[in-house]
């Protein structure tokens, strides 16, 4: 891809996981860049309108939230949705090598501008990774170690690289690796397969649904009735699963299916769940 920039070192020849980031949230180690770098507006999600770069009014001192119990009681639903997939430690204690932009405000502009980009890199290493667990992808498996460790190198990047990395043509390059994977996986589902690749399915009545192996790229479960159904082999990435009702659903071997989504949605702890996304503290 010629308008990506050449990555600021050659990736690692072997086991590229082994440098792998972490790519699960440390709220401990970042510096509360959630809470400070991103915009959000006022609705059903958010009690209040935040610009990008101003600190929410919840934010306290010691870069913790003040209201983290009661978030959703509050009006702060969307925070409980939220995962930087580890991207916030890594930009936090990597890139800027743990100067807070409270201390060092020289480094505000530059730390909030790379936090989305990191942000985007931890999603597609999820993403690969979770593709190479998956042995019926084996064809592809070359191609996606090769983007994995090139995707993990950038996340060592400097911060100027960073802002000047072309993420949409990345994730365009490694899109077209999943989309393979999954085409390879859910092949291995016997009968025929439904397509519902961005399909407007908001409200949709598809409880006990038999949805193996189900082409689900990019639709809309917007308050979906999902309850038991079977989707064990279904491809959900960048599927939307707000209120979405999964109580007692099968989503075991469902393909790129994130924490995120299921924060977004109702479940039960009956929902079956793929290793290792677990139940969201507000199911029942």
């Amino acid at each position: 891809m010629d308008d990506v920039p050449t990555p600021p070192a050659t990736p690692p020849a072997a086991s590229p996981a082994a440098s792998l980031p972490v790519l699960q949230a440390d709220c401990g180690n970042c510096f509360a860049l959630c809470c400070v770098a991103l915009p959000f507006a006022k609705s059903s999600d958010f009690a209040v309108d935040k610009p990008a770069g101003t600190p929410c009014k919840n934010l306290r001192q010691d870069f913790r939230c003040g209201i983290h119990t009661r978030l959703r009681d509050t009006g702060f639903r969307g925070c409980t949705v939220f995962d930087c997939f580890g991207a916030g430690q890594q930009v936090s204690q990597v890139t800027f090598g743990g100067r807070d932009w409270r201390t060092h405000p020289e480094t505000t502009r530059a730390m909030f501008d790379v936090f989305p980009v990191m942000r985007q890199l931890h999603e597609l290493l999820s993403y690969v990774a979770g593709a190479l667990a998956l042995p019926d992808a084996a064809p592809v498996h070359p191609e996606l170690r090769l983007a994995l460790a090139r995707t993990e190198e950038w996340t060592r990047a400097e911060a100027q690289a960073l802002a000047d990395l072309d993420v949409a043509a990345l994730r365009q390059e490694i899109n077209t690796l999943l989309l393979r994977t999954s085409e390879l996986v859910r092949a291995k589902v016997p009968g025929r397969k439904k397509n519902h690749r961005g399909a407007d399915l908001m409200g949709a009545r598809l409880a006990g649904a038999d949805l193996r192996g189900a082409n689900l790229r990019g639709a809309y479960l917007i308050a979906a009735d999902l309850s038991g159904a079977d989707l064990r082999k279904a491809d959900l990435i960048g599927a939307d699963l707000r209120d979405a009702d999964l109580g007692a659903a099968d989503l075991r071997d469902a393909i790129f299916l994130t924490q995120p989504q299921l924060n977004a949605a109702r479940g039960t702890l009956s929902t079956r769940l793929p290793h290792p996304l677990t139940h969201p503290t507000h199911w029942t």
